[in-house]
């Protein structure tokens, strides 16, 4: 398999998880980095009507995560810890987050991920800590490899 064969399955394995049904992201995967796109709605506000805390955390795991495992092409990688700050509240809009692989060995990668709102700006960050799981990528549903 291509390097652009398994960014692919990938792309297809995220698109398959059950909890996306609520979020409708679209993920773009390269070497060490991932975007993931998804369109904020009411239904992802809190009760004062911004943009609730999950959501900027999912999408900064998600595209850390996926960086991440863009480098390891055999087995699915783990969240082990993702710090998150919110740096800016947002109303419902667009939203994308970029994450990128800083730092990986044999036994961890370390990857940070940024969130903007629909006119470029910061409105979140995080930084987490993944590591190789015994789940092979190859026996995944959805890993379309």
């Amino acid at each position: 398999m291509t390097n652009s064969d398994h960014y692919r399955a990938l792309e297809s394995l995220y698109a398959t998880a059950p909890v996306n049904d609520f979020y409708h992201p679209v993920m773009t995967v390269s070497e060490g980095e991932a975007e993931i796109i998804i369109e904020a709605g009411l239904q992802h506000c809190h009760a004062a009507g911004g943009v609730h805390g999950s959501v900027y955390f999912k999408m900064l795991d998600d595209a850390a995560f996926f960086a991440a495992n863009s480098l390891e092409p055999e087995v699915f990688v783990l969240t082990t810890s993702f710090t998150t700050y919110t740096t800016r509240p947002m109303s419902p809009g667009n939203m994308r987050a970029v994450g990128k692989v800083v730092n990986y060995n044999r036994s961890q990668f370390i990857a940070e991920a940024v969130v903007y709102d629909s006119e470029g700006r910061e409105v979140g960050r995080g930084n987490g800590i993944f590591v190789r799981s015994k789940m092979k990528l190859a026996d995944m549903a959805g890993y379309a490899g």
